[in-house]
């Protein structure tokens, strides 16, 4: 190289001009040069990954200012290692978000089949960043392809497992979650060198063929956890109050069998006692019973108190105790109205 340099520079100065020391001395600014040539300069958002004779060397170089060998012996790929790339599976959108622009929907990465043997339609997004930059320059050919098929096999197998229900409705956020966590197990397997940051689930829906059907059962198995719902609230009502009017008529029959058995004892005790009472002095006991019975028999009836000792001629000292206590009743009463 160096031989056919000096020959191009022999064929560049004229005859007679220059010599030995002309032509080194352009051989040296001509080296010069091409050292000059290997400076290179690494971005803030970047890192240096130097390589000599294609074979990487070294750690990969921080921001700031480098040198390298040159080019043929060297070179230097300077990736972007803090931009948020994203990969979007079963739809193209022309915007940067997908939202703002048209979206395409691409149906033969949308289309997984569930657990139970439906068909959903999913239109998600993936985050990534390049973490090893080394593995992602020299592992794999095309990182985001493979970020690509990797995640569509991952959602499909998550999705393979779960039920349509639950990736319409309340399982999305952990469908999102498995989703990243897989596809990161998968991509360091494949020594690809990059971080999945998340995965957004943009759209869960059925097919478009058989949405209008979908949704009425949709609607219908709504209606049944209404239903359900409302049984369950009037149940909730009933059982408790008749339980409760339950315990109450338990406990009265209880109260009432207490009384009823408390007073058969009382009564049964009661009885006892006066038969001891009457063993013990049966004339006192007899007298005492006779009293009481005619009393009890007396209490209520009109009773007229004759004197067996009265004299007189035709006419029988007595003592209306009746009408005595009818006119005290009666002269009682106005003193009673005039208090008030």
């Amino acid at each position: 190289m160096l031989r056919r340099g000096q020959q191009r520079f022999r064929g560049m100065i004229p005859s007679g001009f220059g010599g030995p020391r002309l032509i080194l001395l352009g051989i040296v600014g001509l080296i010069v040069l091409w050292g000059l040539n290997g400076l290179y300069r690494v971005q803030p958002n970047q890192l240096g990954v130097e390589l000599v004779f294609g074979k990487y060397v070294g750690l990969p170089t921080e921001p700031g200012l480098h040198w390298n060998w040159p080019s043929p012996i060297g070179q230097v790929f300077r990736p972007d290692v803090t931009r948020e790339n994203r990969v979007e599976v079963g739809f193209r959108s022309s915007g940067d978000t997908g939202r703002t622009g048209a979206v395409r929907d691409v149906p033969e990465e949308s289309q997984m089949i569930t657990g139970d043997e439906n068909i959903v339609d999913i239109d998600f997004v993936v985050f990534w960043r390049i973490g090893k930059v080394e593995n992602f320059l020299f592992e794999l050919q095309n990182p985001e392809l493979t970020v690509k098929f990797a995640a569509e096999a991952v959602m499909r197998d998550i999705i393979g497992r779960t039920r349509i229900q639950d990736a319409l409705t309340e399982r999305r956020g952990q469908i999102e979650v498995a989703a990243q966590t897989q596809l990161q197990g998968l991509v360091d397997e494949y020594k690809a060198g990059i971080e999945i940051r998340s995965v957004q689930l943009n759209q869960v829906d059925p097919p478009s063929q058989v949405i209008d059907a979908f949704n009425e059962v949709t609607r219908a198995k709504q209606d049944l956890e209404r239903l359900k719902n409302e049984a369950e609230a009037y149940r909730n009502d009933v059982v408790p109050r008749a339980r409760g009017e339950a315990a109450q008529l338990v406990e009265g029959a209880d109260a009432y069998r207490q009384e009823v058995v408390n007073r058969s004892q009382g009564d049964a005790n009661r009885f006892v006692s006066v038969y001891n009472a009457y063993s013990q002095s049966k004339d006192v006991t007899t007298r005492r019973i006779y009293l009481e019975t005619m009393e009890e028999v007396l209490r209520s009836v009109n009773k007229v108190i004759i004197d067996d000792n009265g004299s007189g001629s035709g006419v029988v000292p007595y003592l209306p105790l009746p009408e005595i206590q009818k006119r005290l009743g009666a002269s009682n009463e106005p003193s009673q109205k005039g208090t008030n």
